[in-house]
């Protein structure tokens, strides 16, 4: 019994965790090095996975002692993406970073044909080497 409160105290702690305690799971000084470009495919990702976390654990808890799977199985590397994604999100301000939109020009659109493949490569041989006599 005294093992069953002992549980239930050590994750009520953590799911009490804060805003504040996300920079505790994470390096402060992991982006300060990257470039605006970098910061937003870093601060992409992170959204999308701190999303899908939050998915998991909410279909975690539909479940028998779905809570509990949630927080051992999903909240810690929760709550190490929110706090990975705040530090992105310093440094991006810090930085002055603007959102990109990438244009899409119509022949990026089309896949890539086989008429403009090297004539060897187009019927199935091997592209001939440009290195020389390099040996693989």
């Amino acid at each position: 019994m005294l093992g069953l409160i002992a549980l239930g105290a050590g994750l009520s702690g953590c799911a009490d965790m804060g805003d504040t305690m996300t920079s505790a799971f994470a390096d402060p000084a992991k982006y300060d090095l990257f470039e605006c470009n970098q910061l937003e495919g870093e601060r992409t990702r992170l959204a999308a996975r701190a999303a899908e976390l939050q998915g998991l654990m909410a279909k975690a808890e539909t479940g028998v002692a779905g809570s509990v799977v949630a927080e051992l199985a999903y909240r810690n590397e929760y709550i190490s993406t929110r706090g990975q994604a705040r530090l992105a999100d310093e440094v991006w301000r810090r930085n002055k970073c603007k959102e990109t939109t990438k244009e899409v020009k119509p022949d990026e659109t089309k896949p890539a044909s086989s008429a403009s493949a090297p004539p060897s490569a187009a019927k199935g041989g091997r592209a001939p080497s440009k290195s020389g006599s390099a040996v693989y």
